[in-house]
């Protein structure tokens, strides 16, 4: 096992009624700046929920957070932030509201000429806002780490940051204000999650036993009980309550630490998701099979501990049983409803020239962060999704 520090500051209110104890974390006399989605929150009563547990503290809004945030929808907001001297954002929604309110939380305390370079470029974000969050769809696990990825459509670029300077205050996990969600954002949170874990697992042995186990085990509760989740036809609270904190455990990096990392299936899907528009989670579902296959001998004993543990497969054939897990692991994201081909969604070859263009415009050489993974190695890794 590697050296490591671990630091987690976030408060996590878990729970029933656990967004009326919002107002006991916020800083006293400083005006609050409320960011939300496209109004879902409205409908399914988590909004009146907040503004209840908001009480007298002053705030503000700023609806209409993008899928997969968009850096021109976000900038208007530092408007707001510094005419009305914000000094608490609270993000009220899924991952990308979360990341939103990350990135306003930086670009706000910012000092250079323009926040984007706080990706762009890999500012260092020393200082930030502090932000709160009310999680209503499992699966980026943003709500307990520091990340955030941002979009920018006029250059087509889907970039991420860490600091640990955005890490939230506080995260509020209420499992019953995710009843209402539809069956493919469950979906997409299950894999999501799902891969999340894979991502920090699935590369090269440790010796890390607590890391592996805890990896382990989120695999098996988003199989088994995320599929229930998705199969339920009235909301389980038990159900949704497992599923939500595996998702958040997913990726908080306590099961990062002390091992080799990868994040290439994130760097590639990234691409397709600013080309064609996928879901995040459905990029990944459509990328994951084929680095799997593509490094199926160079990472074969973690291949092997994963699909003995995780899928019951044992054989003397090493490649078989890798294969055949990559085959339940795509048929599981099938399951749930997501296509995993690029040709299911009619996109052909071309799409390997466009991603080639699009890594090459922001210098990416080696993906991930195990060191076994290049832009040369991209084209074979498509051509197999196609």
């Amino acid at each position: 096992m590697k050296n490591f520090e671990y630091y987690n500051p976030v408060r996590i209110l878990f729970g029933k009624g656990a967004i009326s104890k919002i107002s006991m974390h916020l800083p006293e006399g400083v005006p609050v700046l409320l960011v939300y989605g496209g109004g879902s929150i409205r409908k399914n009563g988590v909004y009146d929920q907040v503004i209840s547990a908001l009480g007298s503290t002053e705030f503000y809004e700023y609806p209409g957070v993008q899928p997969n945030p968009v850096y021109e929808q976000l900038m208007p907001a530092l408007d707001i932030i510094r005419e009305k001297k914000i000094g608490f954002i609270l993000a009220v929604g899924g991952g990308s509201v979360i990341d939103g309110a990350k990135f306003l939380a930086a670009a706000a305390c910012y000092t250079g000429t323009d926040p984007w370079e706080i990706l762009s470029m890999h500012a260092a974000v020393k200082v930030a806002l502090p932000l709160g969050t009310v999680l209503t769809l499992p699966a980026t696990g943003t709500e307990m780490n520091g990340n955030s990825v941002v979009t920018r459509l006029s250059v087509k670029h889907k970039l991420a940051f860490g600091s640990s300077a955005v890490m939230p205050v506080f995260s509020v996990l209420d499992p019953e204000v995710t009843y209402s969600l539809p069956k493919n954002q469950i979906a997409n949170g299950i894999i999501d999650a799902f891969i999340h874990v894979l991502e920090q697992y699935l590369t090269y042995p440790s010796k890390a036993e607590v890391q592996d186990r805890f990896a382990e085990s989120l695999l098996m509760i988003l199989r088994s009980t995320g599929s229930k989740v998705f199969a339920d036809s009235e909301p389980d609270y038990d159900n949704m309550a497992n599923f939500m904190w595996a998702a958040t455990n997913a990726l908080n990096t306590s099961i990062s630490m002390g091992v080799t990392s990868d994040w290439s299936t994130h760097t590639i899907g990234h691409e397709l998701t600013v080309l064609y528009g996928f879901d995040h989670a459905v990029s990944l579902a459509i990328v994951l099979p084929g680095v799997m296959t593509h490094l199926s001998v160079k990472r074969e004993q973690k291949m092997l501990q994963f699909a003995e543990r995780i899928w019951g497969i044992t054989s003397f054939d090493h490649q078989a049983a890798i294969m055949e897990s990559i085959r339940l692991t795509e048929d599981f994201f099938r399951c749930l409803g997501v296509k995993t081909k690029l040709s299911d969604y009619g996109i052909g070859a071309e799409v390997i020239g466009q991603v080639i263009d699009q890594l090459k415009s922001h210098d990416v050489n080696m993906l991930g962060g195990a060191g076994d993974l290049s832009i040369e190695d991209v084209p074979a890794i498509l051509a197999s999704r196609i």
